[in-house]
């Protein structure tokens, strides 16, 4: 587990102790996410979307993922680390290690599982999945302040 950016060996001895080496008992890695209370809630009635608080759970695992997503979003050049600066950007640093320390918990699942060490996505993992996305939103971005863009390369699909 300590393998994974943000989580030292300390942590990694807490969450096991926490969370067990069996992960038979948990279905799936969104099972385990919510017994650990590090799932976001959704709370949205008549269209009208108000406060989504994280789920109850272990407290003791919820407070070792947050401190250990504090921790992933101080390092560079890794996915938690860009996962981080994204979400602190728009929702606040403490909403964005809640956030990373669900993806730490979810990563946490299958290292445990699979018995296998973190593989590391990248920093720019997000923005090639979703390279047209990106381009149109900006080339749209621009237009809309009056500029007039002519992108050359990549083919846009309206």
């Amino acid at each position: 587990l300590d393998t994974e950016p943000g989580v030292d060996k300390r942590s990694a001895q807490d969450m096991v102790a926490e969370i067990g080496v069996e992960m038979g008992q948990f279905p799936s890695h969104k099972h385990l996410c919510s017994w650990g209370g590090i799932s976001p809630g959704n709370n949205e009635s008549g269209g009208k979307r108000r406060s989504g608080r994280t789920t109850k759970g272990n407290k003791w695992l919820k407070a070792i993922l947050v401190e250990c997503g504090h921790a992933a979003g101080r390092t560079k050049n890794t996915y938690l680390g860009s996962q981080y600066a994204r979400l602190a950007s728009r929702k606040g640093k403490k909403r964005a290690a809640v956030a990373v320390g669900h993806s730490i918990l979810e990563g946490a699942y299958f290292i445990i599982r699979d018995k296998v060490p973190h593989r590391e996505l990248g920093v720019n993992y997000l923005n090639e999945i979703n390279k047209k996305h990106i381009i149109r939103h900006h080339v749209r971005r621009l237009e809309s302040l009056g500029l007039k863009v002519d992108i050359q390369g990549l083919p846009l699909v309206a």
